[in-house]
């Protein structure tokens, strides 16, 4: 890479970790999380601190809720009964509100939960920035992709302790230090790809795991593995996030001192 290269992937770098922060920070952000409720563990339909009753009912939810309540539905006062769907829009597009708050429904693998985002959580006010590691070009690096005859799904425990399947469309390699090295895949709907990884550094001098989001690969497979922008994921700033421990092979036995490292606060 050229000197004027790296000079312009250090200023898209920078560009990249203020945007970064800025969607983190942002009024329904991960940091906005305060609550992720699992309808199973509410039978009757009463979540604690969240009004309304919820109840699973097929491949739907029963929402019921009175003038008390203070709830909107698709941004108009609501009383009554409606039938909801899962959310796939943005947080702030959710159908469900209580004032500011964004009550956000939620299907896994069957299972239904409603998650409570507030501008106003703890979480929020308190943070400060994310820390990084400045780009350096040297973790910029080459790759393969080499998709997998069929994709796989792996069970993976989450951070919620719960184990639930990880579906993985190949893997991607690169060299290190000299050495060749692997990470597992999955392939998004763009073609992009999503690694979970840990390395050396995962619960020392950055968090237990991060994410990597390459491009798609080229045609023939090539892709750039930047390591500058390996991120910190959704539940290294709320715990209330299920997000996916790293697949077995996917934790590099080296230190990558690059890109978001840890959660900064006040």
């Amino acid at each position: 890479m050229t000197t004027d290269a790296q000079q312009q992937a250090a200023r898209d770098w920078d560009h990249w970790h203020e945007e970064r922060t800025a969607t983190v920070s942002a009024p329904y952000g991960p940091l906005s999380l305060t609550g992720t409720h699992w309808l199973s563990d509410y039978p009757e339909g009463r979540i604690p601190a969240m009004e309304g009753q919820w109840r699973e009912d097929g491949d739907e939810l029963e929402l019921t809720a009175g003038p008390e309540d203070g709830l909107t539905v698709d941004g108009k006062p609501f009383t009554g009964q409606v039938r909801l769907g899962a959310d796939r829009g943005p947080i702030g597009g959710s159908r469900v509100a209580h004032g500011e708050r964004r009550l956000f429904v939620l299907s896994r693998e069957g299972l239904w939960a409603v998650r409570d985002f507030d501008p106003d959580s703890a979480a929020r006010r308190a943070f400060r920035a994310i820390q990084a590691t400045r780009y350096d070009p040297r973790w910029a690096l080459p790759g393969t992709f080499r998709p997998y005859d069929t994709s796989r799904t792996v069970r993976v425990e989450n951070a919620d302790g719960v184990e639930r399947g990880l579906g993985l469309g190949g893997e991607i390699a690169f060299e290190l230090d000299g050495v060749e090295r692997t990470l597992q895949v999955a392939v998004e709907h763009d073609g992009s790809l999503w690694a979970v990884f840990a390395d050396a550094t995962s619960g020392n001098s950055s968090y237990r795991f991060r994410f990597l989001r390459p491009a798609a690969p080229a045609a023939d497979g090539t892709v750039t593995v930047d390591l500058n922008r390996a991120l910190l994921p959704p539940c290294a700033f709320a715990d209330h996030f299920i997000c996916p421990f790293p697949p077995p092979g996917n934790t590099l036995p080296v230190a990558v001192e690059a890109g978001e490292r840890n959660r900064i606060d006040s």
